[in-house]
């Protein structure tokens, strides 16, 4: 649970100064190497609709990365005691280098399958080599402002991705797309050679990693898990389900986003829409912190979902009016749900605080909902596009999202009449 924001980068490298190097070199492979994922996030809708697939199959095909990550996290869980951020980030980079290369070749669903499940796997070691270096390398009063320092990076660079994709894009995905993120990579890879050499002689903060320890997640047995999860997840619902939600509309945005932005027409910046859906993940840190603790971590993020829904069921209108306006709507939705997720980490982080035996369960719960938004999402977007067209697929999200707001509200003053009792 950490927070995000240029103003939290600006403070902790001011407290940081020369001594975290390390973490310094670790953000700059981030920044590059989320570059290059971003650019084939925003191209792999485009080429899968220029081959002749519906939206509906697309969905299908994406959706599939996201079972195939839950899968590995899986078996990483279950069979992998060790790791060493060098060797996981290292399999990282090379198996990030063969998905353009089947992306390439690709014309088949079993092909794009393949690719998307290797895509599903790199972003998962992305996850386990990042949690292995901060919880080895920095202190663990730390960790926090660590990860958040390198969450800045990535949101830098999921802005300028689309930017970059779009003037690669011309009117088809072809090699230059391919050539163009295959430079971020290298540029990543070679400050992942950098950030070796640096930890080569670096004493570790924690002993246990001299022993490949790592913050792999140990897993019960399942019988306990499920029952473990049933007992919590009833009493942390609420929030899970808008996990839930925001990770599918965030699906909607890299599913179909892509392809209504190069409908935009505006010469080599189609990419405006998802760098203007970006943005305010750096932003939204610097005033989030004053609405929760003055309205209620829940509740600022309840009603910031409201209205971000009541926003984005106004996509079609908004488009039929001017395409271009639906930059700025974006802007605005993506505040709202900006605003959202750090304050459903603050409430994560109080139940936690409240019962720390559940820490776990808490966590394995919040990523299982993730996991679900993102094969949900893609699917969900590819058959309202398919069915209602994309700009009214958004907003079809959107009236959804505004009903179940409501019930959550009307919930939540519930429950809150009933503990005045």
């Amino acid at each position: 649970m950490y927070m995000s924001s240029l103003k939290h980068l600006y403070v902790q490298l001011k407290q940081y100064k020369e001594s975290h190097k390390p973490l310094y070199f670790l953000s700059a492979m981030v920044f590059f190497w989320t570059i290059f994922d971003c650019i084939l996030s925003y191209a792999v809708p485009l080429i899968l609709t220029e081959h002749g697939f519906s939206a509906t199959q697309m969905g299908f095909i994406l959706g599939s990365s996201s079972i195939a990550g839950a899968a590995f996290d899986f078996l990483m869980c279950r069979f992998i005691k060790t790791v060493n951020f060098r060797r996981v980030f290292m399999f990282m980079f090379a198996i990030s280098a063969v998905f353009p290369l089947i992306l390439w070749q690709a014309k088949t669903i079993p092909i794009y399958i393949l690719a998307m499940v290797v895509w599903g796997i790199y972003y998962d070691l992305y996850n386990f080599g990042l949690f292995d270096f901060v919880s080895c390398y920095t202190e663990k009063k730390e960790h926090a402002a660590s990860f958040g320092i390198v969450q800045v990076f990535a949101y830098l660079a999921e802005i300028i991705a689309p930017l970059v994709a779009s003037l690669l894009i011309v009117e088809y995905v072809d090699f230059k797309t391919f050539a163009g993120s295959a430079i971020f990579l290298l540029i990543g890879f070679l400050f992942l050679i950098l950030l070796m050499v640096v930890t080569r002689k670096r004493k570790l903060v924690d002993l246990k990693c001299e022993d490949g320890y790592c913050a792999v997640k140990e897993l019960p047995n399942s019988a306990s898990q499920f029952r473990s999860w049933k007992k919590i997840g009833g009493y942390v619902f609420p929030a899970l389900f808008l996990t839930f939600f925001l990770y599918t509309v965030d699906a909607f945005f890299w599913t179909i986003g892509p392809i209504y932005s190069e409908g935009l027409g505006l010469d080599g910046f189609n990419g405006l829409l998802l760098a203007a859906y970006a943005l305010p993940f750096i932003l939204a840190g610097i005033f989030v912190s004053k609405l929760t603790s003055k309205y209620g971590k829940l509740k600022v993020a309840y009603v910031a979902f409201l209205i971000g829904s009541i926003l984005l069921s106004c996509f079609a209108l908004v488009s039929a009016i001017n395409p271009v306006f639906t930059i700025g709507l974006t802007f605005f939705v993506s505040m709202t749900i900006a605003i959202s997720y750090p304050s459903l980490n603050g409430s994560y982080a109080d139940y936690i605080s409240e019962f720390p035996a559940i820490e776990k369960d808490v966590e394995g719960l919040e990523d299982f909902f993730t996991n679900i938004g993102y094969v949900i999402g893609p699917i969900l977007s590819g058959f309202l596009a398919d069915t209602l067209g994309i700009e009214k697929a958004f907003s079809a999200i959107g009236a959804i999202g505004v009903i179940f707001a409501l019930v959550l509200i009307k919930s939540a003053l519930r429950k809150k009449k009933l503990n005045e009792k």
